[in-house]
């Protein structure tokens, strides 16, 4: 068998678990022991034999051709971002050295420009560390500091999730971006690191890193219940920066003329004007 970790065998046994076979039109009589598809249907629904399936799954062939591969995407009913996914893990890549995990610096010139911008917005690594930011989006969130991790805090940090009223789908879509942005890259210790400890820690996202989802983050409207402020529906806007591998920047900003506009609007001129101890934001409604 190949050394190695099993990623192209690990996914596909992971989303067959996913398919049942009234999604595929298989008729189902008693009681099923194994979770989804079974490995001689997923095999027979995308025309190859079970013990070619089955060495793919244990890792044992770890080439198949693109043809068997857009044909198990097709069963297992992936979307065209986990397709891209499947295809990625199935081209294989050369056996390389491990090197040190080279520390991730932020452009000077997008350094400045997070420091300016009059909107909340972070620099985020391809681990979701926190590589820059400024002051309105730390007003967003103080979790939102260099250095931090948005993993660890939307998973560990209780006063993090109650930013989210839509906690559950925020960490769905969080741990399959994840996913996406690592890619085959699982040998970094960086990497290692932080599902190990996210695994442990999390029950939640131990359950969806199994699931093995697969999804490009982009921009989506995001609700925030913020302690001071109250509740505020902004944009979330995901930007490659330039030609930094991994790196994206994020920026929130409201519809303009709405209220959420006056909530952000608000929380700036806190920002800008230091609060006196104990005092609120407070707006009209």
């Amino acid at each position: 068998m190949t050394d190695g970790p099993n990623l192209l065998g690990d996914y596909v046994r992971a989303r067959r678990e996913l398919v049942t076979p009234e999604q595929v039109g298989i008729p189902v009589w008693g009681v099923r022991r194994v979770p989804g598809l079974r490995r001689e249907e997923i095999a027979m629904l995308a025309g190859i034999s079970a013990d070619y399936y089955l060495r793919l799954e244990q890792g044992r062939d770890r080439n198949p051709s693109v043809q068997v591969l857009e044909s198990l995407a097709r069963v297992l009913q992936l979307d065209h971002d986990a397709t891209a996914y499947l295809l990625r893990l199935g081209a294989g890549k050369p056996r390389r050295h491990r090197r040190r995990p080279r520390k991730e610096t932020v452009p000077p010139g997008i350094a400045k420009l997070v420091a300016t911008l009059p909107l909340p917005a972070y620099v985020e690594g391809r681990y979701f560390d926190v590589l820059a930011v400024n002051a309105l989006a730390t007003a967003l969130s103080p979790r939102l500091t260099v250095g931090a991790n948005r993993l660890r805090d939307v998973f560990l940090d209780p006063a993090e999730q109650a930013l989210y009223p839509d906690w559950e789908n925020a960490t769905e879509g969080m741990v399959a971006g994840f996913r996406e942005s690592v890619g085959t890259d699982t040998d970094d210790p960086r990497f290692i690191e932080l599902v190990g400890e996210l695994s442990l820690a999390s029950p939640r996202f131990s359950r969806l890193w199994a699931r093995h989802d697969v999804e490009a983050c982009e921009g989506a409207p995001k609700h925030i219940d913020h302690p001071q402020v109250g509740g505020l529906q902004l944009n979330r806007e995901r930007l490659g920066v330039g030609s930094t591998a991994g790196q994206t920047l994020v920026v929130y900003h409201p519809d303009p003329g709405t209220d959420n506009a006056d909530k952000l609007a608000l929380l700036a001129s806190a920002v800008q004007t230091p609060a006196v101890p104990g005092q609120r934001c407070e707006t009209s409604h």
